[in-house]
């Protein structure tokens, strides 16, 4: 079950996406979503742990079928309120999910494996009911920031002592032994412990700075190919007898 907000934790995460400075890294990991998802209008998501609703706001810009899946009634009661009826809201558990295989054609999770009792569940559920693309977004076990947030938890109480850190490395792995060897794309973004501005949203965006593995924030694409089962089939033979009187 891992982790579920409360009402403080709700009321935290919504007031922290507020601040302006934290806008620039929110924009930043909503950008590189869409950008290395690259969905299609008027396709259908699922939003893994959608928590306020902040991923599912450019989703639903790009024009697509959003529905988004929370265990946290405080942060459902957010997300509904900001988005209303254009999205399909459910409450209910990543390593859970209450929807048929292959019912979407993309599912994200934002900041959810983090907070899962068992990440690895909660992939193959993503595995399962998405029949094109998967993007993970997670907090880098490696970053200067990643590491920050670990040591504050030491000594003041936080959000993040509950949390999980990923490093690209572990996901690609983790991937690979459900899928196979799908196609992987992954960046991430936040490489500057805190920034903002033009000269830094520059830096932040270009595809070299994009490729270095300790930004803050990592956004990885699965690309999911089918995989067929094949099994040997039998074929009969018939044996030819003889007949023929063999001369001696």
């Amino acid at each position: 079950m891992g982790y579920i907000f409360d009402f403080n934790d709700a009321k935290a995460c919504e007031e922290w996406f507020n601040k302006p400075r934290n806008r620039f890294a929110a924009d930043l990991e909503s950008r590189l979503m869409i950008d290395i998802l690259e969905p299609m209008k008027a396709k259908t998501v699922l939003d893994i742990g959608c928590g306020t609703g902040a991923s599912l706001l450019p989703l639903l810009e790009m024009g697509l079928q959003a529905t988004g899946i929370e265990p946290s009634p405080y942060m459902l009661d957010i997300a509904k309120n900001k988005l209303g009826d254009r999205v399909d809201f459910h409450r209910g558990f990543a390593e859970d999910l209450p929807f048929e295989d292959n019912s979407f054609n993309y599912a994200c999770l934002v900041t959810t494996l983090e907070f899962v009792d068992d990440h690895r569940q909660a992939l193959e559920e993503a595995c399962r009911v998405a029949k094109d693309k998967i993007f993970l977004g997670v907090l880098n076990r490696y970053a200067i920031k990643g590491i920050q947030r670990r040591v504050k938890g030491v000594f003041i109480k936080s959000i993040y002592n509950h949390a999980r850190f990923f490093s690209i490395w572990e996901l690609k792995n983790d991937i690979r032994s459900i899928l196979g060897d799908p196609p992987i794309t992954w960046r991430t973004v936040c490489q500057l412990p805190s920034a903002s501005g033009r000269i830094a949203l520059y830096i932040e965006q270009s595809n070299l700075v994009q490729r270095f593995p300790f930004g803050a924030f990592v956004g990885m694409v699965v690309t999911i190919v089918p995989r067929f089962r094949t099994r040997p089939l039998s074929i009969p033979v018939q044996a030819k007898t003889s007949t023929g009187a063999m001369a001696g």
